[in-house]
């Protein structure tokens, strides 16, 4: 698979920026995807060396738009660990 279609967005929320700090940035990825796909795109995207990649799935919940009951999709998630001392750019902003 392409890289660019592997990683699909950053996820930015609280705690995933308290987890940076300890070199741990978070994805969501495509569901097709493995550890191994998962870490070398990050290898290819970002020019940085993974150490680690812990997957989860993140299960749909119920959704409610005025009379209708409906879901959410379910996706993917990928807890990438790095070297330490390394950082990705984009999170820092610059």
């Amino acid at each position: 698979m392409d890289p660019t279609k592997i990683i699909i967005e950053p996820i930015v929320t609280e705690k995933s920026n308290q987890m940076r700090d300890g070199g741990k940035y978070v994805f969501k990825v495509d569901s097709r995807a493995n550890k191994l796909e998962i870490m070398r795109a990050i290898r290819e995207l970002f020019n940085v060396h993974p150490v680690a990649c812990h997957i989860m799935r993140v299960k749909r919940k119920p959704k409610r738009v005025r009379y209708q009951l409906g879901y959410t999709s379910e996706w993917k998630k990928a807890i990438v660990t790095l070297r330490a001392g390394e950082v990705i750019q984009i999170f820092e902003g610059v």
